[in-house]
């Protein structure tokens, strides 16, 4: 599998990846990785309807995503992966999968974050994992469009 694109933000598909980031990024398959959606058939199923016409859509767990990611089945697949959380892409790097760069375009404020930019809030347990990620040698870049600059997070933590 080619990741084109490893982009946090909790909205997952919405018009930014949809009109911006997927055309940037031209992928025959859009994955949101997050353990909580994949267990809700709901949102699952709400997801997958908003993707794209001619690409294919999956929301699963961090598991089968490292399963996917190992598979001949998916060798030469172009794929954008989604999630909510930085841990989420942390767990996924430590199961084999192999990223040079994560985009973050929004994590929501709410009780126990702050606020590090306008459309990005973060945990204590959300710094760890990118310092985590940046040891590992993983650029996280914060943009919220493609035509945006790309600034490093580890400057604005």
């Amino acid at each position: 599998m080619n990741i084109l694109l490893a982009r946090i933000d909790d909205r997952f598909i919405h018009g930014q990846v949809v009109t911006r980031w997927v055309k940037q990024h031209p992928a025959e398959r859009i994955i949101v990785v997050s353990d909580e959606v994949a267990a809700d058939e709901l949102r699952k199923s709400l997801l997958i309807s908003v993707a794209p016409s001619g690409m294919k859509a999956s929301v699963v767990s961090v598991e089968k995503m490292a399963r996917a990611w190992h598979s001949e089945k998916y060798t030469g697949v172009d794929a954008i992966l989604l999630f909510a959380r930085p841990r989420d892409v942390v767990r996924l790097v430590h199961a084999g999968v192999t990223l040079s760069t994560v985009n973050v375009g929004g994590m929501i404020f709410e009780a126990g974050k702050r606020q590090i930019t306008r459309s990005v809030s973060v945990s204590d347990d959300d710094e760890a994992a990118f310092h985590e990620l940046n040891t590992l040698g993983i650029t996280v870049e914060l943009r919220q469009l493609p035509s945006d600059p790309a600034v490093n997070l580890a400057d604005k933590l």
